[in-house]
């Protein structure tokens, strides 16, 4: 995608290191590049490049010229130059250098230069979503067949992109020359400045007879990606910081983007204004509203920025004001490019990105925004609307399933174009299920439900109703863990996989119970899972197993001061009866003095050992003293148990 829709980069200069004239050359190419005539500028580094010089920054130059103009063969070339000149990369042109690769269809290198990338950066969301997602191609090879696509028919051979529809129009940005007068080049690219246009289009969204927009909004700068309210009189709109005639710069004399607002009155757009929190040294741009109108979505690189431009909203009140702008956060915004938002009537966010794992490029991906304003898991829309190229300026009609998205891949008319879509409801599942107490099977009403994806990220959460009934709208196809957890429960997740047709996957879960209920006659042990104090063979000395399990029932004995126990010792069958009768009492007893000499009062324990006199299953050993028992078997009947004879 051309520079001119992407938000700007700050450059910094740098110095170099060759004689007199070559450094003349190269600051006449510096100047030229901070000043964002990256044509020029890249010229004159080829040049130096083709008489043999080379340097990690003037590699770095070239390599970003072409990365952020969408010419990812010349990208690769030479980032690929940077690569082999310096072994000491930063991770940000490993990932372009990768990202650049997969554009031209070098996946087997791309792979490698990924590795790099995520050995080198650790920490980079970028890195740990690729290794968390290996498999991410499989996941985005699901959705083929989702979409079906052609061109929208009114591209012209300059760049055309960003669509909406309002009062039966597409409304879309172009940089077409139609003759104005006052139609003027930029200097970044070489093109015309951009425009809005319209063309009517019909019950099938099919567009026709492109003319300019209204011309209160086109100004001799660029204009895009509009955004109406529902009932047409209100235009939020992307504009260089231009308004009243005057060109707004910052202190390093570059014109950002930001959002401006226009009112429409007597079929006429006016009182347009800038948004407040736009600013002369950040760029705002790429509007869209929530369903209800009380929520506007924007790019921008603004301070807070995780990246080189990330997804904001900002509230809009009753009375027109605005609050503070929200970065989205890590879950949807990455170290790259998130831009171009559009959300639906159902409430599904859609996004471009080259900082998720996709085919190159940016990509288009969605996410579901929750009530609570958190998003579910995020999606690749699939190989059909993404390409190795720039995919992005998406729009949606829910009701019909139809809508547009522009796109720099092969086989365009200009250098972007807008493309139309028929989209099929991608394949869903419903998980549901019944949450229960484990001992009891009650049914566990208000129990925490979280759905996570395969890299253990919460996409939803749930909390049971009064039948302890849960539900979830998940993919086909996908790994998920189901995670439940209560107050007095032990938490437990269910990894599950959905199938390949819609439906509905039924997960039900019990917990247990982490409060142990017991009275005169229980065995305390139990609620430990205790099923034996271990010795070592032929000894009663209490070993460093053995003590951590009583410390639990000293603690219990400590909370409940009243609560007496007759502590039992048991053995199998093996040895002879005397021999065990005089062991498992000398556990016992080993086992009472534990407990008295960490400050339990004697008077509270009674200790017996029982021998192999109260076996519970056939693996006796007499008269022959041998069985035909497993290991498994004769273990049930060597144990300890705590029996709570006072409470």
């Amino acid at each position: 995608m051309k520079k001119n829709v992407l938000l700007c980069l700050a450059i910094t200069h740098l110095f170099w290191s060759y004689s007199t004239a070559q450094k003349a050359k190269i600051a006449s190419g510096d100047k030229k590049y901070n000043n964002y005539a990256y044509v020029n500028a890249t010229q004159t580094y080829e040049r130096i490049a083709a008489k043999g010089y080379s340097s990690v920054e003037m590699y770095q130059k070239l390599g970003n010229a072409y990365y952020f103009n969408a010419d990812f063969e010349k990208a690769a070339k030479w980032y690929g130059q940077l690569y082999q000149l310096s072994s000491n990369l930063e991770p940000e042109y490993l990932y372009r250098y990768a990202q650049s690769l997969k554009a031209i269809g070098n996946e087997k290198e791309a792979i490698a230069v990924l590795a790099s990338f995520e050995n080198k950066a650790t920490a980079d969301s970028r890195g740990k979503r690729l290794k968390l997602n290996a498999d991410y191609l499989e996941d985005i090879r699901d959705n083929i067949g989702v979409y079906t696509i052609e061109n929208a028919g009114i591209n012209s051979k300059y760049s055309d992109y960003g669509s909406t529809i309002v009062d039966n129009k597409l409304v879309f940005t172009s940089a077409r020359d139609t003759g104005s007068i006052g139609q003027r080049k930029h200097t970044w690219t070489g093109k015309y400045f951009t425009n809005l246009y319209s063309a009517g289009v019909d019950g099938n969204l099919i567009p026709s007879n492109p003319i300019r927009y209204d011309a209160n909004i086109n100004s001799k700068f660029h204009e895009a990606t509009p955004v109406f309210t529902k009932d047409g009189t209100t235009m939020y709109f992307t504009r260089n910081n231009y308004l009243d005639g005057k060109k707004g710069k910052n202190e390093d004399k570059i014109n950002r983007l930001k959002i401006y607002k226009a009112t429409l009155i007597d079929k006429k757009w006016s009182n347009i204004t800038e948004l407040p929190f736009n600013s002369d040294n950040f760029s705002t741009a790429h509007p869209a509203l929530s369903p209800d109108e009380q929520t506007l979505y924007f790019a921008s690189d603004r301070p807070g920025t995780l990246g080189q431009s990330d997804l904001f909203k900002v509230s809009i009140s009753a009375n027109g004001n605005y609050g503070e702008p929200v970065n989205l956060g890590p879950e949807i915004n990455t170290e790259g490019r998130e831009t171009f938002p559009f959300v639906t009537k159902n409430n599904y966010l859609y996004f471009a990105s080259d900082g998720l794992p996709g085919l190159g490029g940016l990509d288009i991906f969605t996410a579901k925004i929750n009530t609570d304003g958190s998003f579910s898991e995020i999606d690749n829309e699939g190989a059909e609307v993404n390409s190795p190229y720039d995919d992005f300026g998406y729009y949606r009609d829910s009701d019909t399933n139809r809508g547009f998205f522009s796109s720099n891949r092969e086989g365009g008319i200009g250098s972007d174009d807008i493309y139309r879509f028929v989209s099929k409801d991608k394949c869903r599942q419903v998980i549901n299920g019944i949450v229960t107490d484990a001992a009891s099977g009650a049914v566990l009403a208000g129990t925490q439900v979280l759905l996570l994806n395969k890299q253990y990220q919460v996409i939803a959460t749930s909390f049971t109703d009064d039948n302890g009934f849960y539900t979830f709208s998940a993919y086909c196809k996908k790994n998920y863990h189901i995670r439940a957890s209560k107050e007095n429960y032990t938490p437990k997740e269910v990894k599950i996989k959905t199938p390949e047709t819609t439906g509905e996957t039924k997960v039900l879960i019990q917990l247990e119970s982490t409060l142990c209920k017991v009275t005169v006659g229980d065995d305390l042990g139990k609620c430990f899972g205790i099923k034996m104090i271990y010795f070592d063979l032929d000894k009663s000395n209490i070993r460093k197993e053995a003590a951590l399990d009583l410390e639990k029932i000293l603690d219990v004995l400590q909370q409940n001061p009243t609560m007496k126990l007759d502590i039992r010792s048991h053995t199998d069958c093996r040895q002879t009866a005397k021999y065990n009768m005089a062991l498992s009492e000398r556990r016992a007893q080993a086992t009472i003095n534990w407990l008295v000499a960490k400050g339990i009062d004697k008077s509270r324990l009674t200790g017996k050992g029982y021998g192999e006199s109260q076996l519970i299953n056939d693996c006796g050993c007499e008269p022959t003293n041998t069985s035909n028992c497993t290991e498994e078997q004769h273990q049930m009947n060597r144990r300890s148990e705590f029996i709570i004879t006072a409470l």
